[in-house]
């Protein structure tokens, strides 16, 4: 059983530290799309990881075409305060890629139209909030997909 956990773009290496950490206790597979914010060595990233980022399983990728053309065709979810539907309704399944945009600005609009039938939100209860932390909202949504399968 296992997720794949898609950052495209990630900016914040504490995010990404804690999200590799994550993805390690759940047994996903991460994955990151270049460009980062960060470097993959930056101190951050390791302190948030802790000693556990050498055990990931973990794939790097040039860019989110270069990841589109080795996994397009797959069981992709992703994430978008965008998104109509709630994270509640998704049809979780082993080997889903679960795909989260940069801390800034989301998913490319190319991706959200290309996938629209795939698109799903974690709701918010507060108008002042536009979003959550990052690494949260990948812990809300692994670990409700861990409990569906």
């Amino acid at each position: 059983m296992s997720f794949n956990i898609v950052l495209v773009e990630p900016e914040i290496p504490n995010n990404t530290g804690n999200i590799g950490r994550l993805a390690l206790a759940s047994g996903a597979k991460l994955h990151l799309i270049k460009p980062f914010g960060f470097e993959l060595d930056d101190k951050r990233l390791k302190r948030a990881g802790l000693d556990y980022w050498p055990h990931l399983d973990l794939h790097l990728y040039d860019s989110l075409d270069d990841f589109l053309e080795q996994h397009g065709d797959k069981n992709l979810i992703l994430f978008s305060s965008h998104a109509s539907k709630n994270h509640w309704s998704i049809p979780y399944e082993d080997e889903q890629f679960l795909v989260f945009g940069k801390e800034s600005v989301g998913l490319p609009p190319s991706l959200l139209s290309r996938y629209e039938e795939h698109l799903y939100k974690i709701p918010l209860y507060s108008e002042h909030v536009r979003s959550l932390n990052l690494a949260n909202a990948v812990g809300i949504a692994v670990y409700e997909g861990l409990k569906h399968i």
